[in-house]
Parts: C-alpha cells; sequence; structure tokens
C-alpha cells in the first residue's frame, strides 16, 4: 500500500476526529463572527486550499449571507500594499501553515482591526501563530505529495463553522454523518481496473459548478499531480463559452454532477457531450447518469448538495491514484514537486 492509498482512506477518521474534537472551537469561531459582524470575508489560500476556500465562498455566501472572496496575496507582498481589510473576517487556509503570502495577508489584515482566523495541520506553524483564533485539522501527517485528507479536512473545517453559524440542528445532524458517508463512498470505488482503458489519455477536462466547482478544480488537480496530464478544469457554465469546442469523439470529459440545484444544468451537458461521443466519466448520486455515462463514479444517495464536496472528490482522488499506477508512475512522489511549498 502507498500513502497516497493510506491517506485517502484515512479520510473518514480525520473527518471524525475534527468533528468530535474541534466542533467547539468552531462555535467559539462562529461567535467571534457574529459579534464583529463583519462587511464581508476575505479568505487567502494556495493550491489545494484555494479550492477549499472555494467551498467556503458557495456554503457560507448561500447560508450564512456572507460575502466571501478570495484574496489576492501578490498585493501584499510583491506590491508591497493592501486593501482595506479592517471590517473583514480574513480567513487563512493552508495545509502546512509555512506560505509567507497567506502569512502575510494575515499580518496585514491584523493590524488594521480585521478579525484574523486560520485553519491549518500545524498549530505552532506562522500562519496559525499570526490569526487570533486557530482551527487545527488533527489529520496527522501526510506523506504523500498530494494532498487528500488535509484537503477534506479543511472543507469539514469550512463546514464546521459554517454550521455554527447557520445554528440548525439539521445541518449539524448532516454534518456529523459524513465520516460514514465517506467511508460508503470509498467503498463503491473500490474497484479501479477499468481505469486502464485511460493508460494512454493525453488530455482531459473536469466540469462542475456551484458548490463542486471547487471539486473540479481539485480533482484536475490531482490528476495533474499525479499522472502529469495537462487538462482543464472549468464551471459548467464557463465550459459552455468556448472551451466546449475542444471536446471531439474520445475526448475524456468528468463531470462533477450530484443531485441538488445544478443537476440539472449538468445533466443537460453531459446530454451534449454523449452526443459528440466524449468519454464521460460523471460523479454523481443520480441514477439517470447512467444511460450516457461511460462510467459513473457512485456517491451515496442521502448526502446533501451542501456537503457533497466533502465526499465527490473521493473518487477523484482514487481515479487520479489508479492512472498514476496504471502509467507505471512514483504515486507518493510525483517528479518535480515537493510537499510543502512556499511562496512570497
Amino acid at each position: 500500500m502507498s500513502h497516497l492509498s493510506n491517506e485517502i482512506h484515512e479520510q473518514p477518521e480525520v473527518a471524525a476526529r475534527l468533528l468530535r474534537e474541534q466542533s467547539a472551537r468552531a462555535g467559539e469561531i462562529a461567535e467571534a463572527i457574529r459579534q464583529f459582524k463583519p462587511a464581508f470575508v476575505w479568505i487567502a489560500a494556495r493550491g489545494t486550499s484555494d479550492n477549499a476556500a472555494r467551498y467556503a465562498q458557495y456554503l457560507w455566501g448561500t447560508h450564512a449571507r456572507l460575502a466571501v472572496g478570495l484574496a489576492t496575496p501578490s498585493v501584499h507582498t510583491l506590491y508591497n500594499s493592501s486593501p482595506d481589510l479592517s471590517r473583514a473576517l480574513v480567513l487563512g487556509i493552508s495545509q502546512s501553515g509555512q506560505s509567507e503570502d497567506v502569512r502575510r495577508v494575515l499580518a496585514d489584515a491584523r493590524e488594521q482591526g480585521a478579525l484574523t482566523v486560520s485553519i491549518t495541520n500545524d498549530s505552532a506553524s506562522p500562519l496559525a501563530q499570526i490569526a487570533a483564533y486557530h482551527l487545527p485539522l488533527l489529520a496527522g501527517k501526510e506523506h504523500s505529495i498530494a494532498a487528500t485528507k488535509t484537503y477534506t479536512a479543511e472543507l469539514v473545517a469550512v463546514a464546521l463553522i459554517g454550521a455554527a453559524l447557520i445554528g440548525e440542528t439539521a445541518f449539524d445532524h448532516a454534518l456529523h454523518s459524513v465520516p460514514e458517508i465517506m467511508s460508503e463512498t470509498l467503498a463503491a470505488n473500490a474497484d479501479s481496473a477499468w481505469v486502464e482503458r485511460y493508460r494512454y489519455m493525453e488530455r482531459y477536462a473536469v466540469i462542475g459548478r456551484g458548490y463542486n466547482y471547487c471539486t473540479a478544480i481539485e480533482i484536475s488537480l490531482k490528476i495533474k499531480e499525479l499522472c502529469a496530464i495537462p487538462g482543464e478544469e472549468y464551471s459548467e457554465a464557463d465550459f459552455r463559452h468556448g472551451p466546449i469546442a475542444v471536446v471531439k469523439s474520445g475526448f475524456p470529459v468528468i463531470l462533477v454532477a450530484p443531485q441538488g440545484n445544478t443537476f440539472a444544468k449538468q445533466y443537460d451537458l453531459l446530454e451534449r457531450l454523449h452526443g459528440t461521443g466524449a468519454e464521460c466519466l460523471v460523479v454523481s448520486n443520480a441514477p439517470e447518469t447512467g444511460r450516457l455515462a461511460r462510467r459513473v463514479l457512485p456517491i451515496p444517495a442521502h448526502v446533501p448538495e451542501w456537503l457533497s464536496p466533502l465526499v465527490a472528490v473521493l473518487p477523484g482522488q482514487m481515479f487520479a491514484m489508479a492512472l498514476a499506477g496504471a502509467r507505471g508512475l512514483n504515486i507518493d512522489q510525483p517528479v518535480g514537486l515537493t510537499k510543502v511549498t512556499v511562496t512570497e
């Protein structure tokens, strides 16, 4: 077993531990947010953590009614400036907490009087230390270069704070079912023999929308990291505005299409892609997708849309890992990558 395989299968346990041990801390952060009454939320992150930030944009924007934007760290480091963040909730998300540009956003924000929060897997890191409030991921050491358990832990952390802000029992109850749903998803996607069909894949696209826009980007990132295959990732809406022209017969497209508000649009796109002869792999819990997909990568039927990114990414992680193995690549140590990337 590779480190990556072990860490993918640790994700239900990591989620359960985070829910069990950090719910109270998430409640404290939510109360601080309510007391501060931020005019907007500004999230600084890089790489995989940026995708967790995109999840926060949808969850906190839809249910907590917060205006959420993504920070531009280079404004702080390369241009030695900073927007007015004095009335903002500024959140830094980073697995390692080491990136100087993300830390700098929070440092500048705190100096201006903003409410600052960090989410990291290292409570002793510079990012964790600079924030007024820190929520640790408790994911344990991640040995594989490609982030898996720390990414889904970030999503759980975002959802924990979100559920505490929303303050409805149904949200909290649904969130605490995530470890079991993760386990079901991993079991349902255990077969990887079919991935051999894509061994010589040279390019691809991954499409999501709404809550799962972040999932599409994250799955694409895992394929790039592990398999060194160039690909594109899009919102379903943006994909129709030109990029769809690249799709011909045999072109691999992964659609993240769970049941929910975005499903009708995704299914309509699936019909169109099926008509072109595209190779459509669909991450979904909607039975009708099986009629048009080359293969459905299943997620449980009972997962609500707002929580679907926490499980929909798992089949994508497993696909990327299996494809890298089929291509004879080093799954734990992809060429040209390091575990901690420090940007300034």
